[in-house]
């Protein structure tokens, strides 16, 4: 059932804050494929970005920009009601910030990802859509643009010129309109390393996942999204590859998959 699929684990990283320090990510490396890098506007600055990216490369792990709202008071969270130009602007600020850094390493960038609240907007408002996939286009169109699987972010992207990634998640519950339950709701992450294997292993081989309310959605993406951040997420992620490779799913890089 599962022969000849394949797919991208990618994680949030580089979001040091509070009691979460430099080299915390490093573990997670040996799972994952790609990794968001946080470009500083929500979590990170220049030593945490280099540092990320330096780690990610030792493992040979894809390297992607990760941005976000201004918003470092609410860690990306909060809606924030921009001007097009002005988030343009923005997003390009933070992509060129991570570029700079991970090329004064050799490293090359992949990938960009938007986070929190800019990812979940994008994806349900068509005009945030167009302006994010705008930014990134305009940037570098060699980037490839991540966004949450059937959302008006990937048909933006798509619609822009540039590659896409639909995502899918691991650890987090969806809701019956195929969005991602809120994090200020109960059980809106999946923080049982088996639960959230399960889940991984249901969308890859049978392109689907359960929402909270027991619907079952159809989901078609190349590549799964692993919180970082979360206490256990390296027991998460070492569950979700495990799980795959044992249903016979090829881990690879998203650059690989499009």
């Amino acid at each position: 059932m599962s022969q000849g699929l394949r797919v991208d684990l990618n994680a949030d990283v580089g979001e040091s804050f509070g009691a979460r320090q430099i080299g915390d990510d490093e573990p997670i490396f040996k799972y994952v494929t790609s990794a968001n890098v946080a470009c500083g506007f929500h979590a990170g600055d220049t030593n945490i970005i280099a540092a990320t990216i330096r780690a990610a490369a030792a493992r040979k792990v894809a390297v992607g920009a990760h941005p976000s709202y201004p918003d470092s008071a609410g860690f990306g969270r909060q809606t924030m009601d921009m001007p097009a130009d002005e988030l343009r602007h923005v997003i390009i600020y933070q992509i060129g910030a991570v570029d700079a850094l991970a090329r004064s390493l050799g490293v090359t960038l992949v990938h960009v990802k938007p986070h929190g609240a800019l990812y979940n907007d994008a994806a349900k408002n068509p005009a945030l859509a167009a302006a994010v996939a705008d930014a990134v286009a305009t940037y570098d169109k060699n980037l490839i643009l991540v966004g949450l699987a059937g959302s008006h972010l990937v048909a933006a992207g798509r619609a822009a010129g540039v590659r896409v990634a639909a995502e899918a998640f691991s650890d987090r519950v969806y809701e019956a309109d195929g969005s991602l339950r809120n994090r200020t709701l109960p059980d809106a992450i999946i923080e049982d390393p088996k639960l959230a294997a399960a889940q991984a292993v249901d969308i890859v081989v049978n392109q689907r996942v359960t929402a909270s309310d027991e619907k079952q959605i159809r989901v078609q993406a190349q590549t799964l999204c692993i919180h970082g951040d979360a206490p256990n997420a390296v027991d998460v992620a070492s569950a979700v590859r495990k799980a795959l490779s044992s249903a016979g799913v090829e881990i690879a890089e998203m650059q690989r998959l499009l």
